[in-house]
C-alpha cells in the first residue's frame, strides 16, 4: 500500500505515458513490496522553483507501511532519483520526504491496512 507522489515543473508533454508505470515498478522493487499494491502519482506542470535557479525540479513524498528508515531511505533515494533523472530532473533538484505510516492510518477496501495484516 505504498504511495509515491511526484510533483514537478516538467511539462506533461515531456513525460512519456509509460513513465508512471515504470516509476511504480522502481518504487515497488526498492521497497520490496508487490507492484499490485503500490501507487505512483506524477503531477506535472507545477509552478515550482528550487532554490534561486529556475529549471527542472521536483518534490516527492514516499509513504509506506514499514520498509523505511535511515539506511533503507538511502537506497530508495538513489533508485527513485535515478529513474526520475530520465525525465530531466537532476537528483540534486529533487527532494523526497519519507513517511513511515502505521497500518491503522491507511484505509483500503473500507477498512484499514491493519485488518489485512499489513
Amino acid at each position: 500500500m505504498p504511495h509515491f507522489r511526484l510533483e514537478t515543473n516538467i511539462p506533461r508533454s515531456n513525460i512519456p505515458d509509460s513513465f508512471p508505470k515504470e516509476l511504480n515498478q522502481v518504487v515497488a522493487k526498492t521497497l520490496g513490496k508487490p507492484e499490485e499494491v503500490t501507487v505512483t502519482t506524477v503531477v506535472p506542470d507545477q509552478l515550482m522553483v528550487h532554490g534561486t535557479e529556475e529549471g527542472p525540479c521536483g518534490q516527492a513524498t514516499l509513504m509506506s507501511i514499514g520498509k523505511l528508515g535511515e539506511e533503507e531511505n538511502l537506497k530508495h533515494s538513489k533508485a527513485i532519483s535515478d529513474k526520475i533523472e530520465e525525465i530531466g530532473i537532476p537528483a540534486d533538484r529533487l527532494y523526497i520526504t519519507f513517511n513511515d505510516t502505521k497500518n491503522y492510518n491507511v484505509g483500503v477496501g473500507g477498512k484499514t491496512a491493519k485488518c489485512f495484516g499489513n
